[in-house]
C-alpha cells in the first residue's frame, strides 16, 4: 500500500471553531473564578504577569501557544478548548527545523519520501522531499489518493505526473504543478536519475 501523507494525534475533532479572543477571555476568567483564584494567584500559577492575564480576558491580547498551554494547565481547561485557539492564532509560537538530509524517511515501491519538520502535530500542511522510484505507471497497485491539496516542485532530474483526469504532464527542474490530491495520481520518473521532488501537502 502506498504510503499518503497524514497528520497523526490530531487533538481537535473536524468542524469544530476556534473561539475568538472574546469568547476565549470570558472562558478563562470564568474557570478562574470558578477556581476560586484572583488574577494574581492565577498568573502566578501559569508564570505570567497579572497585566498579560487581564488583557488575555478582556481581549486585549493574543496570547501565544506557550501561555495558553499554561493556563489551560492551570485552570483545568479542556485541551480542545484552547488548543484551537492557539492553533488559530496569528502568533502560535510554533516551530519546527529539519537540518538538511536528516528528515524522517518513510519507503515505498514507488517513492521513497523524507518527511521534513515532522516534529510538529496538527500542521496543516505536511513537507516532505521524495526520490520518483516508479518508471512505469504499472508500478502502482492503485492511484494515490488522499483529502486536500497538494503543490509539487521538481528539484533535479525528469518526470511525469499522471493523474485521473489530465493527460500525462512531463516536468523538469524546476517545473511546480498545483492540483487536487483527491484525484488519483502518480509520478514516474523518465530521466537517467531518478527525479527528486518537494511535496507539501495541504490537509482539508
Amino acid at each position: 500500500m502506498e504510503w499518503v501523507p497524514h497528520e497523526e494525534n490530531t487533538p481537535i475533532a473536524e468542524g469544530t471553531e476556534a473561539p475568538d479572543g472574546e469568547v476565549l477571555g470570558k472562558m478563562i476568567r470564568e474557570a478562574r473564578k470558578d477556581m476560586g483564584l484572583t488574577l494574581e494567584e492565577a498568573a502566578g500559577s501559569a508564570g505570567i504577569g497579572r497585566s498579560t492575564l487581564s488583557k488575555i480576558e478582556n481581549n486585549q491580547t493574543r496570547p501565544s501557544f506557550d501561555i495558553i498551554r499554561r493556563l489551560m494547565q492551570t485552570l483545568n481547561l479542556e485541551t480542545p478548548q484552547l488548543f484551537v485557539q492557539s492553533a488559530k492564532s496569528d502568533i502560535s509560537g510554533r516551530r519546527d527545523f529539519t537540518p538538511s538530509g536528516l528528515g524522517e524517511h518513510k519507503e515505498t515501491q514507488t517513492y521513497d519520501h523524507e518527511l521534513l519538520c515532522n516534529e510538529l502535530t496538527s500542521k496543516r500542511m505536511v513537507p516532505y522531499i521524495s526520490t520518483i522510484k516508479a518508471r512505469e505507471v504499472a508500478e502502482f497497485e492503485n492511484w494515490v489518493r488522499h483529502s486536500g491539496e497538494e503543490f509539487m516542485f521538481v528539484i533535479s532530474g525528469e518526470l511525469t505526473l499522471h493523474t485521473e483526469h489530465y493527460r500525462p504532464l512531463n516536468m523538469k527542474a524546476g517545473d511546480s504543478v498545483y492540483y487536487d490530491s483527491g484525484m488519483g495520481h502518480g509520478c514516474v520518473s523518465t530521466g537517467e536519475e531518478d527525479a527528486k521532488v518537494l511535496w507539501v501537502s495541504l490537509q482539508v
